[in-house]
């Protein structure tokens, strides 16, 4: 009896280890039902942005956009695949802190807040604000934007220039964790206008004819997108020397042609 017990065990213990393996397999897949010996690094990010990343219905709910094509190649010089995760804007920095995610590509400026809980690669893109509002409005600087309400995306850097603007600006400011919500208010009243970043909003601007916009002058320019990784990640260095090289030998502008000016 005692034997039986054994043997039963034994074979428990084999069936949990199979299991096992098989998870980490299918966590390691292609996506195309192929077995795949590279490891699977995690990124985050909010699936809101068009170009940078946003939902493909037409392709089952895939996320695509300019992160996620430069998160991939540079993955697979590195012999990583990735799996996306998407997630709200204001809970990508936790998400590294608390190591759900190995890394974060969603349009996010490298500011110093920020820098205090992640480290940043070096800068992939440079953009600018924008404010929209319906045609008409009579929105057209930002002195225009007194007495009225301006919607930014929650914890993003568009709600850093709000604080700033508020200053010299009597406004009030409102936070949506996305960005449709932003044009969602828009059009239905309840916001005046919203303040996105311009290559952003050139995407509205064609799905939607009411909409208007225009740049916000900067002294300086502004400090761009780049990669957040949790601090002291050994990835950061990787990431940032295959920047680099796709700077240097012309796949990042290509990257940019594809996603910035394909019309």
């Amino acid at each position: 009896m005692k034997k039986v017990i054994m043997i039963a065990l034994s074979m428990l213990l084999v069936g949990l280890l199979a299991a096992c393996g098989t998870s980490e397999e299918a966590s390691s897949g292609n996506g195309s039902g192929e077995k795949s010996d590279k490891k699977v690094l995690t990124m985050g990010t909010s699936a809101d942005y068009p170009p940078f990343e946003y939902v493909d219905s037409a392709k089952g709910e895939e996320i695509i956009g300019f992160d996620v094509d430069l998160a991939k190649a540079i993955a697979e010089k590195l012999g990583y695949e990735v799996q996306v995760k998407d997630m709200d804007f204001n809970g990508l920095v936790p998400a590294l802190e608390t190591s759900q995610v190995d890394f974060v590509l969603a349009g996010m400026t490298p500011t110093e807040e920020r820098k205090q809980n992640v480290d940043f690669s070096d800068v992939y893109y440079t953009a600018s604000h924008m404010i929209i509002s319906k045609k008409g409005s009579g929105i057209e600087s930002l002195e225009d934007l007194n007495g009225k309400t301006l919607g930014v995306q929650l914890a993003s850097i568009q709600a850093d220039k709000a604080e700033e603007i508020g200053e010299t600006v009597d406004m009030t400011v409102e936070n949506r964790n996305r960005i449709p919500e932003l044009v969602q208010e828009i059009m239905a009243g309840r916001f005046d206008a919203a303040m996105i970043e311009d290559t952003v909003a050139k995407g509205y601007f064609e799905k939607n004819e009411d909409l208007a916009g225009f740049t916000i002058e900067e002294a300086e320019a502004e400090a761009g997108s780049a990669i957040a990784f949790p601090k002291g990640s050994e990835l950061t260095e990787k990431f940032n020397a295959e920047l680099l090289k796709m700077k240097e030998n012309g796949e990042l502008e290509e990257l940019i042609v594809k996603w910035f000016d394909n019309k």
